[in-house]
C-alpha cells in the first residue's frame, strides 16, 4: 500500500514539476487562449452588439422607433447567448477548451518518455501499473485545470459578468473532464512512436469536438445533423456545466443541467480512465 501511494504521488509530482519547469510552456498555455479571447471574442462580440448596428434606412427621422428595434435586436442576442454578452459566452467556453486541448496534448509527454527510456522504467517499477498511469493522468489533469483557472481569472479583464464565487465548482467539472480526456490522450499516445503522427490524429479529433461543443456558439443553433453528434460529445457537457456555474447561463438542450452534466462526465471519465489503465497494463518494453 505504501509503495503504491509513493508511486502515485511521485508520478503526480513529476508531472506538476515538469510543467512548472518548462516556463515557455506555461506562458504559451496562457497566451494562446488569451489570443482567442481577445481577437475572436472582442471581434465577434462587436457583431452581436446592437450599438454597432448602422442606422436603419427610413427610420432616421423616427429615433424612438429605431431605438425600439435596437433594443429588440439586443434582447435577441442576449437570449441567444443565455442572457450574457458574446464575450462572456465565449470566454467561459475557452476556459474549458484550454483544459481540453491541454489534456490531449499531454499525451505527447508519453511519446517523449518512450524515446528517452523513462516509459520502460515505469513499466518495470515495483508498483502496480494502474497506480503509475493513474498518478500520471491525475498530475496532468491538475495542470490543465490550473491552466483553465488562470484563463478564467484573466478573463475578468474582458467581462464583469462572471460569478467568481463559483470558480471552485466550475473547476471541479473541468478537472473531471480533464481526467477523461487525458486518459484518451494516453491511450492514443501508447499507439504512436512519433510526435508528428500523434499530433495529426489529435488535431483531426479535437477540432470537430471543439466546434461541436458550444464553445463558440450555442448548440441549439446548430443544424440538426450536428446536434445529433453534439449529444454524444463529452466536451458539450463540460462547456455547459462550466458556463452554468460561471455566469448562470444555460444554452444547452432541454435535458441538460449541472447534475446530468456531472453524471455524464463521471461516466465518460470512468470509462476513459479504465481504458487507459488497461492499455498501459498491456504495454510492453518494445512499445
Amino acid at each position: 500500500m505504501s509503495s503504491s501511494l509513493d508511486a502515485l504521488l511521485a508520478m503526480l509530482y513529476r508531472q506538476l514539476k515538469r510543467w512548472w519547469s518548462a516556463r515557455s510552456r506555461v506562458i504559451m498555455t496562457v497566451l494562446n487562449p488569451l489570443i482567442w479571447m481577445v481577437f475572436l471574442g472582442l471581434g465577434w462580440g462587436g457583431i452581436f452588439s446592437s450599438q454597432n448596428i448602422p442606422n436603419i434606412p427610413g427610420l432616421s427621422d423616427i429615433p424612438a422607433m429605431a431605438e425600439v428595434i435596437r433594443k429588440a435586436i439586443d434582447s435577441y442576442f442576449k437570449q441567444t447567448f443565455g442572457g450574457v454578452s458574446y464575450v462572456t459566452f465565449m470566454v467561459t467556453g475557452i476556459a474549458v477548451m484550454t483544459a481540453f486541448m491541454g489534456s490531449f496534448i499531454s499525451g505527447i509527454s508519453v511519446i517523449w518518455d518512450k524515446q528517452f527510456g523513462f516509459l520502460k522504467e515505469t513499466l518495470v517499477a515495483p508498483a502496480p501499473r494502474s497506480v503509475i498511469i493513474t498518478g500520471r493522468i491525475v498530475g496532468d489533469s491538475i495542470v490543465t485545470t490550473l491552466q483553465s483557472m488562470i484563463i478564467v481569472l484573466l478573463s475578468t479583464v474582458l467581462t464583469s459578468e462572471l460569478i467568481l464565487t463559483n470558480i471552485p465548482l466550475a473547476m471541479a467539472y473541468v478537472f473531471i473532464a480533464s481526467l477523461g480526456f487525458t486518459s484518451l490522450g494516453v491511450v492514443l499516445s501508447l499507439r504512436f512512436s512519433s510526435m508528428e503522427g500523434f499530433q495529426m490524429v489529435v488535431n483531426l479529433l479535437t477540432m470537430p469536438l471543439v466546434f461541436m461543443s458550444g464553445v463558440f456558439y450555442p448548440v441549439t443553433s446548430m443544424p440538426d445533423w450536428m446536434k445529433a453528434l453534439t449529444v454524444f460529445n463529452p466536451l458539450t457537457y463540460a462547456v455547459h456545466s462550466v458556463r452554468y456555474w460561471l455566469v448562470g447561463s444555460s444554452t444547452g438542450f432541454n435535458y441538460m443541467n449541472p447534475w446530468t452534466d456531472l453524471a455524464i462526465l463521471l461516466g465518460f471519465t470512468t470509462a476513459a480512465l479504465s481504458l487507459a489503465v488497461r492499455a498501459f497494463k498491456k504495454a510492453t518494453l518494445e512499445d
